[in-house]
C-alpha cells in the first residue's frame, strides 16, 4: 500500500462509541438470553431426571407390599380372604391392580363384596362384607349354611359347631343325592320366612326345623315342642306369635296336639293324636278366652277355633 493511502486512512476520525444506555441494554439482552438457555437446560435435566425416577419408582423395594390387613371378616379367616387374591404380597403398591383383586373377592359365596385401599408405603387394607348365615339347609343328608336370602354359603362342619340354627328340609326336588336339584319356589319360600324372622332374633332362635316340601306352605317345629305349625306362605311372624299366645289354651282343649294350621286367619285348626297315635275324633266345645267355631269338616281338622 502506498504511503499516501496510509496517510489518508490514518487521518479518518474514529468510529463513535455507542451511548452508555445502549451498552447497558445490549448487556441486559445477553444476560436474559443466557438465563433462558440455563433455564431450558435445567428444566430439561429435571424433566429427564423426573421421568427416570418415575419409571424406576414403582419397582422401589420400599414400595413392595409386605402387609395386608383384613377388616370385617367374622367366619372367614384372614388367610382365606388372602387366598382369594394371590400375587398381591410383594407386588408394587403403586402398580398393583386392586380392581381385579376386588372382583376376585366376590367369587367367595361368603362375601357380598369388598374394597381395597393403599396405605403407603407398603400396606394394603382389605374391607369385606360377609353374608350372615341364619339356617342350615339339608341336602341329601348333608348340612349347609344358608343366609336369609336363600344363598348356600358353605358346608356345615366342626368349625361351625357353635352356630345354633334351624334346619331347613324339603328344598330338593327329586329323590335327593347327587342328582337332586334345589327347587327355586321352595328356596324362595324358605328365604322369605328366614328374612322375616331375621328381624326378630328371639323368634328365629326358637325355631328348630322348617319344612318347605310344599312350596305354598312352610311347616315349622319349635324348640322343646312336638307340634307342627303350618304357616302358609306369608305372615310368618304374626302366625308364630298367635300360636305362642294360644298354645296354653289349645293344650287344655286338645289332647296330644299333632299339628296346628295357622294359614286361615283368623281361624286356627288343631289336629290331635288319639290314644294309639291316631287322630282324635272331630269335636267342638267352648274354650276359655277364645270364641268357639264348629269344625268345618276340613279333612284332618280335630278342632277349629276363631279368635
Amino acid at each position: 500500500m502506498s504511503m499516501a493511502l496510509l496517510d489518508q486512512a490514518s487521518t479518518r476520525p474514529p468510529a463513535p462509541e455507542p451511548e452508555p444506555r445502549l451498552r447497558r441494554l445490549a448487556a441486559g439482552v445477553r444476560r436474559h438470553r443466557a438465563r433462558i438457555v440455563r433455564g431450558v437446560v435445567v428444566a430439561g435435566g429435571l424433566s429427564l431426571g423426573g421421568w427416570m425416577a418415575a419409571a424406576e419408582l414403582p419397582g422401589a423395594p420400599f414400595l413392595a407390599i409386605d402387609d395386608i390387613v383384613v377388616h370385617g371378616n367374622e367366619h372367614l379367616s384372614a388367610g382365606e380372604v388372602l387366598a382369594l387374591m394371590p400375587g398381591l404380597r410383594g407386588a408394587s403398591i403403586l402398580s398393583a391392580d386392586l380392581d381385579d383383586r376386588r372382583r376376585r373377592l366376590s367369587a367367595s359365596p361368603w362375601l357380598t363384596g369388598g374394597t381395597l385401599r393403599r396405605r403407603l408405603p407398603s400396606t394394603i387394607e382389605v374391607f369385606v362384607t360377609e353374608r350372615r348365615p341364619v339356617a342350615l339347609a339339608r341336602f341329601g343328608g348333608r348340612l349347609f349354611l344358608l343366609d336369609a336370602s336363600g344363598v348356600v354359603v358353605d358346608g356345615y362342619g366342626p368349625r361351625f359347631a357353635h352356630l345354633d340354627f334351624p334346619i331347613v328340609d324339603g328344598l330338593e326336588k327329586g329323590g335327593g343325592g347327587r342328582a337332586s336339584v334345589v327347587d327355586p319356589e321352595r328356596m324362595a319360600l324358605a328365604a322369605r320366612l328366614l328374612a322375616e324372622l331375621a328381624g326378630q332374633p328371639d323368634v328365629l332362635a326358637a325355631v328348630s326345623q322348617i319344612d318347605v316340601a310344599d312350596p305354598g306352605n312352610a311347616v315349622v317345629l319349635l324348640d322343646d315342642d312336638v307340634v307342627l305349625l303350618q304357616l302358609g306362605a306369608e305372615r310368618f311372624l304374626p302366625r308364630l306369635r298367635l300360636y305362642a299366645e294360644l298354645a296354653p289354651l289349645l293344650r287344655e282343649a286338645v289332647r296330644d296336639i299333632d299339628e296346628v294350621d295357622l294359614r286361615f286367619d283368623p281361624r286356627v285348626y288343631v289336629r290331635g293324636r288319639g290314644p294309639a297315635g291316631g287322630e282324635d275324633p272331630v269335636r267342638s266345645r267352648p274354650v276359655a278366652g277364645v270364641a268357639d267355631a264348629a269344625a268345618t269338616g276340613r279333612p284332618g281338622a280335630a278342632f277349629a277355633l276363631q279368635r
